[in-house]
């Protein structure tokens, strides 16, 4: 059924939209395939494109949130983290590669982005890369392994899925309070906990 897609689109979109870490998205992308017997090829593929729809929203409207609540020296803190990207372009594109193929929380790869005003076709052809490829293996290992959905949903609350949502967390908090223009032109690590407005 038609419908049965456009869910996977949707709750993809939904999941990688906001700035929270979490669940990943090809968690929905194995609940939905099994739950209705869905062909993996194009389970992968509305669901990638529906990640990267979401996490291009993300990065366009998290600038307008983090100006509000953060003050401005935070602000320009992260945009000299992006600048470095920007300038050590091939650097940047394997980094954004390689850490979208870790099993990672990309949201805190796409708040930086986002806050360093970063242009999307920066960060999505290195992203679109590491997440086809993935999300591939994930669903992939997701069909073997789950045999219904219930051993699927015990799996989505395992010590793996907490782990990693802990791990985006320390990520993004780790991009807000780390002093990045301190640590990357003087290698020292410095903390900043004064980042409100």
């Amino acid at each position: 059924m038609w419908w049965h897609y456009l869910l996977v689109f949707l709750c993809t979109v939904a999941v990688d939209i906001t700035p929270l870490p979490l669940p990943p998205a090809f968690t929905v992308m194995v609940f939905l395939q099994i739950r209705y017997n869905l062909p993996i090829a194009p389970v992968i593929i509305i669901g990638v494109a529906g990640s990267i729809l979401g996490r291009l929203i993300l990065t366009l409207y998290i600038p307008k949130i983090t100006d509000r609540i953060f003050n401005k020296a935070k602000n320009e803190d992260v945009r000299f983290l992006g600048s470095k990207l920007k300038n050590e372009f091939w650097k940047g594109q394997f980094f954004i590669l390689f850490y979208t193929l870790m099993p990672l929380p990309s949201t805190p790869l796409f708040i930086a982005g986002g806050i360093a005003k970063m242009k999307p076709i920066f960060i999505i052809p290195a992203f679109v890369i590491g997440k086809v490829v993935s999300d591939t293996a994930a669903v992939l290992m997701g069909k073997y392994a789950a045999e219904n959905t219930r051993s699927l949903l015990q799996g989505v609350l395992s010590l793996k899925s907490i782990a990693g949502l802990l791990v985006g967390v320390f990520l993004v908090l780790c991009i807000f309070f780390i002093d990045w223009r301190t640590l990357i032109q003087q290698k020292k690590l410095r903390l900043k906990f004064n980042i409100w407005k």
